[in-house]
């Protein structure tokens, strides 16, 4: 799945957001959060992120993607602080 953003006024609601419109996404293409194998995150401000760790790990919960989460300059639109990527893997 491509870059995701989310809305919110704070990382973590942006963050929420981001993956509740990933999983919407997942499941419009026949998949679910359980298939998602790799997460990319990235965010305006690395000190921030237990805040999104957080988060990643309350959406999914005992699914454990491997995940990566770096610190960017800017994202494409002010105000946006985190956007996300997913892999996922539905076998045949």
């Amino acid at each position: 799945m491509a870059g995701t953003t989310g809305s919110g006024s704070d990382i973590a609601a942006q963050t929420r957001d981001a993956l509740r419109r990933i999983e919407a996404a997942l499941g419009q293409a026949g998949a679910r959060l359980a298939d998602v194998v790799r997460t990319r995150i990235y965010v305006t401000d690395i000190s921030r992120w237990r805040e999104v760790g957080d988060v990643h790990a309350e959406v999914f919960g005992g699914i454990r993607p491997a995940a990566t989460m770096v610190e960017v300059s800017a994202l494409i639109a002010p105000g946006l602080l985190v956007e996300i990527e997913a892999d996922a893997y539905v076998g045949a």
